[in-house]
């Protein structure tokens, strides 16, 4: 019974890490999408010419760095708030490194479906970005946060009776 009430314990725990997390990361994918059609598609900037940076996988690397600052700052302050602290710097830095392989997914898939399968319309652009290397990165984030940004707490070593 006990390793069971353990197991549930842990369980909802990381439902509510993963909970919080989607929650950042909902406020994330809301920066990302808008610097990235706001870069991209001149929506209401400019000249009205329609493509203000005829770029898209610099606007999606922009786009990503923006989402990527308030994101950090999300997860620190709510999401992990409860782990050990193991120093701004370090966790900065490991943050914006695994979030620059999440970017990475994400630039390949608008890579490929914009440069290799030709898809070029705004919304090809989008959902090959936004929806299939968003999730994917999503993923690699959320496993990647957890086991080396925001450590868990390191368990007390039991007393030895003796």
């Amino acid at each position: 019974m006990l390793n069971r009430d353990a197991t549930l314990s842990r369980l909802r725990a990381a439902a509510g890490e993963l909970a919080r997390f989607l929650t950042v990361g909902g406020v994330g994918f809301v920066v990302d999408v808008t610097v990235f059609n706001l870069l991209r598609f001149n929506l209401g900037l400019g000249d009205g010419e329609g493509v203000l940076l005829d770029k898209p996988l610099t606007a999606k690397i922009i786009s990503v760095v923006v989402a990527t600052i308030v994101t950090y700052t999300g997860n620190r302050a709510w999401t992990w708030r409860h782990r050990e602290r193991t120093g701004v710097v370090r966790e900065y830095a490991l943050f914006f490194v695994l979030n620059g392989i999440a970017m990475a997914i994400a630039v390949a898939t608008l890579g490929i479906s914009h440069y290799v399968l030709g898809f070029t319309s705004p919304l090809a652009d989008n959902i090959a970005a936004n929806v299939v290397g968003l999730a994917l990165g999503t993923a690699f984030r959320f496993w990647s946060y957890r086991r080396w940004v925001f450590k868990a707490p390191q368990p007390q070593a039991a007393a030895v009776a003796g």
